[in-house]
């Protein structure tokens, strides 16, 4: 099938019968974007649809893209993403781009909440108490990066044992032990993000790693920064 025609597909599954406001002003760009994300970079590989939204929204988040964030937003609810999920999904974003951003994309969540008539709060999906988010963070650590987390707790300085203490409790504690996105999807989501960050490939080859031992191949995630290409671009890409 011709790229343009699959580009315009895709398009259409994704956010409805509207064109962009770029077609009659910047047609040549819009055409070109279209293409390349909706006829090419959406084909490649086998991540869902809903995956493949999640991830958009993760790194929208990231990058601070709010207007785009919006209408991805309403785009993952019509490939059938839950409330649950897209908020998840951003709740995610906040240990690794701080809680202002994350409230910035909250945001933009609750103004299509309201047009498509979700009700607020969405339901909780917290499974920790105070009593038990350190140790269930850290048990969570493990599952993730095996051996290679006690090497890393060993070789901190003891003025910033605290600071991996709020890893484990507060980023694994408060956050991955929620439920509606398991290990697989959560691992995946937190690659795109720290890729979309820019400048921490250490972290990156770190979580290569975690997300190998959750269960998430080569393929799966060279996939996923791929999909991340048009909306961050390739140096950043091609660090990752």
């Amino acid at each position: 099938m011709d790229r343009i025609v699959k580009s315009k597909e895709k398009f259409k599954q994704l956010f409805g019968s509207g064109v962009p406001a770029t077609y009659f002003t910047d047609p040549d760009f819009q055409n070109i974007l279209s293409r390349f994300i909706f006829g090419e970079v959406f084909y490649q590989g086998k991540l869902d649809d809903k995956l493949r939204e999640l991830i958009t929204i993760v790194f929208l988040t990231t990058t601070q893209t709010l207007p785009q964030l919006k209408a991805h937003v309403s785009a993952s609810l019509n490939v059938s993403l839950t409330p649950v999920e897209i908020k998840e999904a951003i709740y995610q974003c906040a240990p690794y781009i701080g809680f202002p951003k994350t409230l910035n994309a909250i945001n933009e969540v609750h103004q299509v909440f309201n047009t498509q008539n979700i009700a607020l709060p969405i339901e909780s999906q917290k499974t920790v108490n105070e009593d038990n988010r350190y140790q269930k963070g850290l048990a969570t650590q493990v599952e993730i990066f095996g051996d290679l987390l006690a090497k890393m707790r060993e070789g901190t300085s003891v003025n910033q044992k605290h600071i991996q203490d709020y890893l484990s409790a507060f980023c694994f504690g408060d956050f991955y032990t929620c439920g509606e996105l398991d290990l697989k999807t959560r691992g995946l989501l937190t690659l795109c993000i720290i890729t979309a960050l820019g400048g921490a490939e250490g972290q990156v080859k770190a979580h290569v790693q975690g997300n190998k031992n959750v269960g998430n191949d080569k393929e799966t995630l060279i996939i996923a920064i791929t999909h991340c290409l048009p909306y961050i671009g390739f140096p950043r890409t091609l660090n990752a």
